[in-house]
This record gives structure tokens, sequence and C-alpha cells, in this order.
């Protein structure tokens, strides 16, 4: 703790590591790491290659810390000479690798893997049902759970075609609960079905206290305009310039005023109209979990978590409002500063360029050497990787792509635990927010040039707001979907 009158902590956020010494041996340390964790028995959740940057005030300019080994433990399991003790012993394996300037910093975290009628398309910028509708259309980010379980709530992925049908991907742990057997699922016709809801009993009641509010707030401004327009109507006799100016501000109000109980009445439509048709959980079902393996982790080459479910969808409850795989980059960010988060050099190649209707259409897959060699530019100039996703619980939002995989430990309520390597995301900067909390499982990571990017699994953190949200990678999850759908295509058309 500083001391003094004077003495405050230093504001930092989590920056990413792209080049150094140790990430070209990150692959061989970062098991070696866990082995010496192990050894001590130090009840890890994770293990990420990080960076801190100090946010700049008055006195201090800005500063990048070295880089980070940071190893997430379970709260109140570590005690100050076992952290010494294994943080020692980690610097004395690195000092036999002829790396040095590295911290070992220790954080209490906790691994979570984080969980009728036609839909309607996007609306657009000019719609008054922009900012409620997003959780009925058909753009990703669909929010979806199980029939069984309706309040465990996930996100819908990406969508592929295979022949004339229709699927949605997700996380496999939004649709099954941890408490259910993890053995392979493949639905059999004769048997019943794994019904997928759109929208659970959380998101559905939110979404209509969403209408509510909106409309609300519509009431208020309609009540502040026609106030307005009795005092304009007091000023407008006569021709001097008080009276003119007075006239075209009446006029300008009056159109307001047309224009938000316009809104009023669109919105009290769509509330009345939804509940209708998406007020029973029967009529929000979507379609049916057809395949889904086991979780499993350490697969091969890359030891990545094996967590995926397939839903067939109703192609009949899509179309033909069906958009393909393009995600809805919401209201929540306005446009311009969208543009200019994404892009926040002016002297480096733009990566992003804001989508027409605020669709960014997904196109290619996030190759594996762009991962670990990004080529876009952050504020301080240096190589940096940014990425969007859209989901449930944060909607939309922007981090920065780690170069190096993490490790991440789950534990169970049976003192068992399950390890696997993850795409690490951090958030954007230290004003952002974190890039994902629960509900947000499931949705897809994308570049700024709209490559399918990775699944979010899980999170890491001390509560429910991940410092660290983890992902599987989509090069490699296309492989193991592929090897079930050998036709499946990601640019699904249908006529």
């Amino acid at each position: 703790m500083p001391k003094g009158p004077e003495a405050y902590r230093r504001l930092k956020y989590l920056y990413p590591v792209y080049d150094h010494k140790l990430g070209d041996k990150w692959e061989d340390v970062c098991p070696r790491v866990r082995g010496l964790l192990d050894k001590q028995q130090v009840r890890f959740s994770t293990i990420d290659l990080v960076r801190f940057r100090t946010v700049p005030d008055q006195q201090t300019p800005a500063s990048i810390t070295p880089v980070v080994i940071w190893v997430g433990v379970l709260p109140d399991s570590l005690a100050v000479e076992d952290a010494s003790n294994s943080a020692n012993a980690i610097l004395a394996l690195l000092n036999d690798e002829g790396i040095t300037a590295v911290d070992i910093e220790f954080r209490e975290s906790v691994f979570r893997r984080s969980a009728g009628v036609e839909l309607y398309e996007p609306a657009s910028d000019l719609d008054a049902i922009r900012h409620v509708i997003d959780p009925l259309t058909t753009a990703l980010g669909l929010p979806i759970a199980s029939a069984k379980t309706p309040h465990l709530q996930g996100t819908m992925g990406f969508y592929f075609k295979d022949g004339d049908d229709l699927y949605g991907v997700t996380a496999r742990h939004v649709l099954f609960p941890t408490d259910e057997d993890n053995s392979d699922y493949t639905y059999n016709p004769r048997g019943p079905r794994k019904e997928v809801l759109l929208m659970g009993t959380k998101a559905w009641d939110d979404y209509l206290k969403s209408v509510q509010i909106q409309i609300g707030v519509l009431g208020t401004a309609a009540e502040i305009h026609e106030r307005s327009i009795g005092r304009l109507e007091g000023r407008v006799a006569g021709d001097d310039p008080a009276a003119e100016k007075a006239k075209k501000e009446l006029t300008k109000t009056r159109e307001l005023l047309k224009e938000t109980t316009d809104a009023i009445d669109e919105l009290q439509e769509l509330y009345e109209q939804t509940k209708k048709d998406f007020g029973k959980p029967s009529q929000r079902v979507i379609g049916h979990v057809v395949w889904s393996p086991g979780i499993t982790v350490g697969t091969g080459p890359h030891g990545f978590a094996k967590d995926v479910c397939v839903v067939k969808l109703d192609k009949a409850k899509f179309l033909p409002n069906f958009k393909g795989n393009v995600i809805d980059l919401g209201t929540e960010i306005e446009a311009a500063k969208f543009q200019n988060k994404m892009n926040p050099r002016k002297d480096a190649p733009f990566g992003f360029k804001y989508p027409d209707e605020r669709l960014l259409e997904l196109r290619g897959i996030l190759a594996e050497d762009r991962m670990r060699h990004p080529d876009m530019k952050d504020h301080e100039g240096e190589n940096c990787l940014f990425v969007i996703k859209h989901g449930l619980t944060t909607r939309t939002t922007i981090g920065r792509a780690s170069r190096f995989f993490s490790y991440a430990r789950e534990y169970f309520s049976n003192q068992t635990h399950r390890d696997s390597i993850e795409w690490a995301i951090l958030p954007y900067d230290n004003g952002s927010g974190a890039f994902s909390k629960g509900g947000d499982s499931g949705s897809m990571i994308a570049s700024g040039s709209g490559e399918f990017g990775g699944l979010i699994t899980g999170g890491s953190g001390k509560t429910e707001s991940s410092d660290i949200t983890y992902a599987t990678p989509m090069f490699w999850l296309w492989l193991i979907i592929k090897a079930k759908f050998p036709n499946a295509n990601l640019y699904p058309v249908f006529n």
C-alpha cells in the first residue's frame, strides 16, 4: 500500500504481449510453469502472459510494465510464503532458458464457462425500434437457452448451411448444464428433441422491460416538446427577429413531437405484437440440438477445449429476414467513435471500416499466423489485434486479442479439475469495461476486417465480470465441425 499524504495507487489496465523473447518459447514454458505450480500444490485457475499500462495523470506520464506471467489462483487459497516460493521457482526456470526481466504476479481468480413466427431483420439507424429489437433479429448474437433450463442463458455464435438446412453453433455448456452427463450427444429422430429457445426467462423479461423503458423515455421527451410548443406559441406574434426565430423553433419542435409520438406508437405496437408472438416459451423454440460432443480438453495439436454444440434451426423462422453471418454492431457505441477505436492511429493502414446499416459481414477465418503476428497498430504504434463481439449480456464490445494462448483450469465440486488452452481477449482499455460476462458464452469474436475469430467459452476473474475472456479459435473449431458436417458452408444463402 502506498504511504504518505500524497500517496495513491496508480491505475493500470491490461495490455497484450506481442514481441518478447519469452513469446518464442511460451508454448514450451507454459506447461512447465503449470508443472511447477502443481508440484507446489498451488490451486491455480489461469496462466496468462500479459503486461500492464499505467493510466497517465497530471504528474506522471503513462508507462508500461515488464512482461508478466499472471497466475490466477482460487480465492483465499494461497499464502504469501507459498506465492514467493512458486514465483522464485518460475523465475529460476526462466533463467535456465536465458529469459530475464519477467515479473511473476498472482491474482485471485476463478475460470468460469459463462453461460413460431419469423424473427425480425436488423433495424436501420432511423428506425424507432433500433434500440430494443436486437434480441429478436436474425443477426449474430442471438440470445438462446435450452427449453429444459431456460434460466441458463447464452449466445448463438454463428450459422452454417448443410444441404438445404440451416444450423447454428454455440458452446456446449450453454445448452448442457455442468451437472448433466458429459457424453457425446447425437439427435435420435425416434427420441425426444433437446429444444432451443430464443431468449431464456431473464432475457425475455429484460427485453419487455427495455421496450417499456424506451417508451417511458420517449413519453418524457414528448411532454417536454409539448411544453416547448405552448411556450413558443406565445412568442410567434409579430414580425420582429424574436418572433421569426420562435416560428422556426415552433415548426421544428412540432416535427420533433410528431417523430416522438410516432416512435411511441411503433414501440407500443412492437410490445404488444411480440408479447403475442413470443410470450410463451413454446413460441420461442427456434430449433433443436443435433450434435454436441462431450467437453474435452487437451485435444491436439493445440490442446484447446472442445466445447461446441450444433443446433438445427427452424428455417421458416429465419427466412426471409435472414442476413447470414453478420454482426449487428448495435447502438451502444456511436459509429464515428467505433471507427476511431478500431483505427486509433491515422498514420497506419485502416483495418476496419464501419459497415452500412451497422451489419459487419463475416468472411474468412482468422488464421493462426495473423493471431500471432497482427498487423494493426494501437494508440502507441505497437502491433495489435482489435476484435469485436456481440453477446447477450454485454452486447457489442471491442477488445484486444492476445498473441499468446493462455492456460485455464476449471474446478468441479467433486474435487476434480479440467485444463485447457484458451485464446485470451483483454479489455480494450481502462475505461471500456469487461469484454464479456456470463451469458456471452457462445458468441463469435470477429476481427475488424470481418474474419471469424473464435467462440467464447468462458472468462476469469474474482467476480462475474471477467478480467480476461477466453475463446476457442475458429481456425481449429471449424475443422471439428467440418469433420462431422463435410458439406457445411459458412456463407448460407437460400432461394
